[in-house]
């Protein structure tokens, strides 16, 4: 299980609402969203469940991304990837030397799981996700975090990106389709959630698609592209 605080359990609900109890689930249904993002998350989540879903939820995601990480694979770039809880199992069984982190950092008063075209709500406190990151098992000094609208976003050629659930499942591709044909080779791996996967036949070359959910708030297919053709 991963290791957490209350402070964090709080930001990991925010990420994967999922992960709570069916009783929380109805609870946020009668009292709304902003009751439950700024008072219940606060106060009524179990530390102990929450890093136990996290880090049960995290391998099975590793397990569907695992057969297209190689040893070639060294420098990786998580966009909207939550506390990091894949990362650190990503390091724990890959051979990766170093992980960029890009994230928001502040926590929307209303989250909402949606489309947003502008980017505009987020869940995350880049403090609290450096604490989760060291405090179970990612050492400090094979990471980074970015906070998206104040700093300069890391330039280097990354062999694989990964954005789950979060890249073209919640904001346009297009954010950030000039950063990463700047910031990749022709064999990168970019993996990411999306409602459209066709329309991706027309950015890359290569479009596989590596797996399909209808269980989450709205059906998606995860895709693993390379080579952009423009």
């Amino acid at each position: 299980m991963f290791y957490i605080n209350r402070k964090e359990a709080r930001i990991i609900v925010l990420q994967r609402i999922e992960l709570i109890s069916n009783f929380l689930k109805k609870i946020r249904k009668i009292l709304g969203r902003y009751f439950f993002t700024n008072f219940i998350t606060r106060y009524f989540l179990s530390t102990t469940e929450i890093g136990k879903a996290y880090f049960k939820d995290m391998n099975e995601e590793f397990k569907t991304l695992e057969n297209h990480i190689d040893h070639k694979d060294k420098n990786f770039l998580s966009i909207g990837g939550g506390m990091g809880g894949l990362e650190i199992i990503l390091n724990n069984n890959c051979e990766i030397s170093f992980f960029d982190f890009i994230e928001r950092n502040f926590v929307s008063k209303k989250v909402v799981y949606g489309w947003n075209d502008n980017n505009s709500e987020a869940y995350n406190n880049l403090n609290l996700q450096t604490q989760f990151l060291i405090k179970n098992g990612l050492p400090e000094e094979k990471f980074k975090v970015y906070d998206f609208d104040n700093d300069a976003l890391p330039s280097k050629k990354f062999d694989t990106v990964i954005s789950l659930y979060s890249l073209d499942y919640h904001y346009d591709f297009n954010l950030y389709l000039e950063y990463l044909k700047k910031n990749t080779h022709n064999q990168s791996k970019i993996i990411f959630d999306t409602v459209r996967p066709d329309f991706f036949k027309s950015v890359f070359k290569d479009v596989v698609i590596l797996s399909e959910t209808t269980k989450r708030v709205h059906s998606s297919k995860r895709l693993l592209c390379k080579n952009f053709l423009n």
